[in-house]
């Protein structure tokens, strides 16, 4: 009986022992398990982020990184309007179409702007100064949610993040896109070659994507495309917003569109991005090495309009000014060409000419000394829709500007019928539309529906000749020529050095003060045409002061100098009537 026992016991011990066993294999094995699903799907996660560059990531130390660090943010500007931020594992979250923010113990967020981040957003994502459609913020989530999260895909490319404003219409491509990401681009040193572009404002890629591509050697990604990388994706290095630097037109949303109030960008700036989009697309411009028939080569633009807005005299018009200029001319059409094949045209240009549109943007690429025709349809008047005389005008760009308006309401050819965006008006009460048609001349208005601009502007014209060759005549003093066309100087003169002034009394109502100095120091390194002085003189306590341009270092003043007063006096260089250098350090003199 006690055998039988034992037995048993032993049995049962064994039993046990057996049980444990396998159930510790079981842990193990599920442990095992659950850690290769975890290396599978980092792997798998790693694999996406590779997809989206080619740049490798340890994905494990990236996790990590943003689990332990969080999100970072430093800005530069003071305003939204003005500010720019780069974050390190900044996150988007695509189904809930939020960037986040993950807050840990190493997290900062420079400026902390607390609540004030809404009002009305940390920054814009365009270069369109405060527009409510181009606003960009984030949530925030402590990084400890990660855990609850699908796992992140990471992009290890450094980024620049922001909107197009509008990438169907060329003047905003160039004007609020690529130039403002060229010199982004430029201010920041790992927005290189190698940085990738990222579109944010929900647009298809659009008719000139390939200009976009030009920018970096990555192909740009759409806000749409994230979707198909994951559910929530990480930057590891971004930038977010543009600089509004080279943006020089306001398009009338707060107030009648006009050039932008403080322009801060140059023709020399302009030209420095022309050149380099030239060069990436292997396009050679004058004094290149083109052969010596070719530089000899003049000729005259006309660009094509073949949809609306069109020169209903156009072959007449081509043949006039071939006449008047000895020149051939040619045309060319955005709908019939390519753009990079325009440009190559347009670069070696003389003249350019064409109905106001956004198709003027490309007058950029002209060479200098090269004329800008600008033709306006009846009832709209030059002066009130300026982007392209704007930029013909920025110093350093060097190119002369004409506007012809058409003046003759029968050499005009309107569609009231159209849909109301391509300038119909049937769709308006007929005491509205008897008022736009009475009208002479489009009153200035706000962007972007105005029902009389939208008529007036896409009509069709007959050019009458003789007055646009007249226009021409008067501002074209010489025939255009290229060759010859050099920079204009854009150095400024220095302070001028020691100024001193001495005073004399010469009787009890008569004085006379003498101030002297020495030439700005970097004008003995220059070449300059024409070197005058400014000189402000001012009875101290008073609130007004005399000016004088003067050609020399010295000069005596009488007339309005009393005796017994103290004067302020204040000494500046200008070049070339226009370059202005800084005051020198206001005198202050007895007589």
């Amino acid at each position: 009986m006690r055998a039988a026992s034992c037995r048993m016991n032993v049995a049962a011990i064994l039993n046990g022992l057996l049980v444990s066993v396998v159930a510790a294999l079981l842990w193990k094995y599920v442990r095992l398990s659950e850690h290769a699903a975890v290396l599978e799907e980092e792997l798998q996660l790693t694999r996406q982020s590779q997809e989206l560059s080619q740049a490798r990531i340890d994905y494990h130390a990236a996790l990590l990184a943003l689990q332990e660090y969080g999100t970072r943010m430093v800005c530069t500007g003071k305003m939204h309007t003005d500010r720019i931020c780069r974050f390190d594992y900044l996150c988007y979250c695509t189904e809930a179409e939020e960037f986040v923010f993950f807050h840990s113990n190493s997290s900062f967020m420079l400026p902390n702007l607390g609540p004030r981040r809404f009002q009305p957003a940390l920054l814009d994502l365009s270069s369109v100064e405060d527009h409510n459609t181009q606003y960009f913020n984030f949530l925030e989530l402590p990084a400890a949610a990660l855990k609850f999260m699908p796992k992140p895909v990471f992009i290890p490319d450094v980024t620049l993040i922001l909107n197009r404003f509008n990438p169907d219409n060329l003047m905003h491509v160039f004007h609020d896109d690529l130039l403002p990401i060229f010199y982004t681009m430029q201010q920041y040193s790992d927005l290189d070659d190698e940085a990738r572009l990222v579109f944010m404002e929900g647009w298809g890629e659009g008719a000139h994507f390939d200009l976009y591509r030009l920018l970096s050697s990555k192909q740009p990604l759409l806000k749409e495309q994230l979707k198909n990388f994951g559910k929530l994706m990480c930057f590891t290095k971004s930038y977010v917003g543009l600089s509004k630097m080279t943006t020089w037109y306001q398009y009338g949303f707060v107030q009648p569109q006009g050039p932008k109030a403080n322009i801060l960008v140059s023709g020399n700036e302009i030209r420095q991005f022309s050149s380099s989009l030239m060069e990436k697309l292997n396009i050679t411009t004058r004094g290149g090495e083109e052969s010596a028939a070719e530089e000899k080569d003049e000729y005259i633009v006309v660009f094509s309009r073949s949809i609306n807005r069109l020169i209903l005299n156009e072959a007449e018009l081509i043949l006039a000014l071939a006449q008047e200029f000895q020149m051939r001319a040619v045309t060319v059409s955005l709908e019939e060409q390519t753009f990079p094949s325009i440009i190559k045209v347009i670069s070696g240009a003389s003249i350019l000419v064409s109905m106001h549109g956004a198709q003027l943007v490309s007058s950029l690429f002209l060479s200098r000394g090269a004329v800008v025709v600008e033709l306006f349809p009846y009832a709209v008047n030059p002066e009130q829709y300026t982007p392209y005389k704007t930029l013909a005008s920025l110093p350093g760009m060097d190119l002369q500007y004409v506007a012809w308006r058409n003046m003759v309401e029968e050499n005009s050819v309107a569609y009231p019928e159209r849909p109301w965006e391509q300038g119909g008006i049937a769709h308006l009460d007929k005491e509205d539309q008897e008022h736009i048609l009475a009208s002479k001349e489009v009153p200035r208005h706000l962007c972007c529906r105005n029902p009389e601009w939208l008529y007036r502007i896409y009509q069709d014209t007959i050019v009458d000749i003789p007055s646009l060759l007249e226009a021409l005549r008067a501002t074209v003093k010489t025939r255009p020529n290229l060759k010859k066309a050099k920079p204009a100087s854009t150095v400024h003169p220095g302070q001028v050095r020691e100024p001193q002034c001495q005073t004399s009394v010469q009787a009890t109502n008569e004085a006379m003060l003498t101030v002297s100095w020495q030439i700005p120091w970097n004008l003995k390194y220059l070449k300059v045409r024409e070197v005058k002085y400014e000189v402000w003189i001012q009875e101290q306590g008073e609130n007004t002061y005399m000016p004088y341009i003067l050609p020399h270092q010295n000069y005596t003043f009488s007339e309005n100098i009393k005796p017994f007063t103290t004067y302020l006096v204040w000494v500046r260089c200008i070049f070339n009537k226009n370059l202005l250098g800084p005051f020198a350090d206001v005198l202050t003199c007895r007589t």
